[in-house]
């Protein structure tokens, strides 16, 4: 039989793929620059399988057009850039990357958060541009974190991770919001509180929830206008979870004392007010960036589309 082919639609690790080559024919897009939609359509002619980031829009469209696909492999967590309806309708197999990326993107997490309450970012800057000239009692003062309250907007599997690190490493206390109790929250002391308290009365505020209708802009100005003004916001979900043009003038107008955004609406590109705020730390997407993870998360792709090669369920399904 003649193997099926299979588009590699981002640059990836190339060990990692060589396995995929005894079961498929390869079809590399060897590139950081993402495939436009039109590309994406044409490379896809033909091909049984997918192995995509999160940036690869897989959509009714995209699947009447490539009546041949039957797999998407993602190497991210995230698949808010598929249509799940329309892509069960078809009855792909489909999975994602949890869990390999959970301690690193944790770990992130709390380093932005430090720096943004810290004003980390500010002072580096200050050093950078040869403005110091020497100590200052308030210079530069920021916002406690030890023995604060953690607001977590989402308590899964990163989330837990991040309220561990806060309340074992720095006494934090936990308040968290989801629809359902969190199994996580007997082990941190965590209460389970609406959106609106948790806002009210954290000190500091992580996103870590899925991107979806349901959670676009969940975080806008009338939920900001909640908030401390002393307070620091963090997100690390997804762009679009967080109104950025609201969170910019909350930043510029002092209703927020900081922000720490590994994510952003339209990235790459950043909204021109955020790029303004001083008081906000901006980084490009790399919550999950040390080379073992991002080795974990490719290697788990490539398990999947593996197992689905040999007629096994892969390891993780979406």
């Amino acid at each position: 039989m003649r193997q099926p082919r299979l588009l590699v639609a981002r640059r990836l690790f190339g060990d990692l793929l060589e396995p995929l080559r005894a079961h498929y024919r390869l079809d590399v897009h060897d590139s950081d620059v993402p495939l436009s939609p039109a590309a994406l359509t044409a490379r896809l002619q033909g091909c049984w399988g997918l192995l995509a980031s999160g940036t690869e829009r897989v959509d009714a469209q995209l699947l009447a057009a490539c009546p041949d696909l039957r797999a998407v492999s993602l190497v991210t967590v995230g698949f808010n850039n598929l249509d799940l309806p329309a892509c069960q309708a078809r009855g792909l197999l489909l999975s994602n990357a949890p869990g390999v990326l959970t301690e690193a993107t944790a770990d992130f997490g709390l380093a932005l958060l430090l720096a943004a309450a810290r004003r980390v970012g500010e002072g580096e800057r200050f050093v950078r541009a040869g403005q110091w000239q020497g100590w200052a009692i308030d210079q530069f003062a920021g916002a406690p974190v030890a023995g604060t309250t953690l607001g977590v907007v989402g308590l899964g599997r990163i989330g837990a991770a991040i309220a561990r690190r806060a309340h074992h490493g720095f006494g934090m206390r936990i308040v968290y919001s989801q629809r359902r109790a969190s199994p996580e929250a007997v082990a941190l002391q965590a209460q389970h509180l609406p959106l609106t308290d948790l806002l009210r009365l954290a000190d500091h505020v992580v996103v870590m929830v899925p991107y979806g209708p349901d959670t676009h802009h969940l975080i806008g100005a009338a939920e900001l206008a909640l908030m401390k003004p002393s307070a620091t916001l963090v997100n690390l979900a997804r762009g679009g979870v967080v109104d950025d043009v609201a969170l910019a003038s909350a930043l510029q107008s002092g209703r927020l004392a900081a922000a720490g955004l590994d994510v952003f609406e339209g990235e790459p590109a950043v909204h021109p007010h955020l790029l303004a705020c001083p008081n906000a730390v901006l980084t490009p997407h790399i919550a999950s960036s040390t080379l073992p993870t991002r080795r974990a998360m490719v290697q788990l792709a490539v398990d999947n589309l593996l197992a689905w090669a040999e007629g096994r369920p892969g390891p993780s399904p979406i």
